[in-house]
């Protein structure tokens, strides 16, 4: 009887045992959850395939970190003294200075992946009228240089890219291999993208 009054007593009174309490999830764990329910980040969900969600979210990857690089470009090459140029005006004159050698048209345009050539050689001559590039003529064949007034540009260009780009980018040993690793994948899918263009043209 005692014992049937004790746990008459104990179920009453006394107070429950608290559940269980859950583990707290790590700030990275909540991240990946919330990424998991919300979906994959991207600009044209109709074009999300069930077999590779990623190749969308590198697409937007692609597209909002093109825009903005080629932002920064203009603005970097306007502080360096040289304003109102295109981004491809700007990646052109860098391609010309580059290795300081002598560049065809037609080269530059390879090298850059370029597949219209007159808004390279519209580029071209727009930089000759600044007198940052000029022309040399051998034969029929015509090479583009930087000038001392381009590669004066170029190299203040290098000084604000430094100070304002690679301070801020704080890169370590173990940063700086991501980005090569991810230059080399841009490569690859660049290859892709360029057979993938010829296979939809024959279509």
């Amino acid at each position: 009887m005692h014992i049937l009054c004790q746990m008459k007593f104990e179920r009453v009174f006394m107070p429950a045992k608290p559940a269980a309490v859950a583990k707290s999830k790590t700030p990275q764990a909540l991240k990946t959850q919330r990424r998991a329910e919300s979906g994959p980040i991207v600009s044209s969900a109709h074009l999300v395939s069930a077999r590779s969600a990623e190749m969308s979210e590198f697409e937007f990857g692609l597209i909002v970190s093109g825009n903005a690089f080629h932002r920064w470009v203009v603005h970097c090459m306007a502080a360096a003294g040289l304003k109102d140029l295109t981004p491809l005006d700007v990646l052109v004159l860098h391609h010309v200075t580059h290795r300081a050698r002598d560049k065809r048209l037609a080269d530059i345009c390879f090298i850059m992946n370029v597949e219209d050539t007159h808004l390279v050689n519209y580029a071209l001559k727009k930089l000759q009228g600044l007198g940052v590039v000029a022309s040399h003529k051998s034969g029929k064949e015509v090479t583009y240089a930087a000038t001392d007034l381009g590669r004066s540009h170029v190299q203040r260009y290098r000084d604000i890219r430094e100070s304002c780009l690679i301070d801020a980018l704080k890169a370590d040993d173990a940063l700086n291999k991501d980005i090569g690793e991810l230059a080399r994948l841009l490569r690859v899918l660049s290859g892709m993208y360029d057979q993938a263009a010829r296979s939809a043209a024959s279509l």
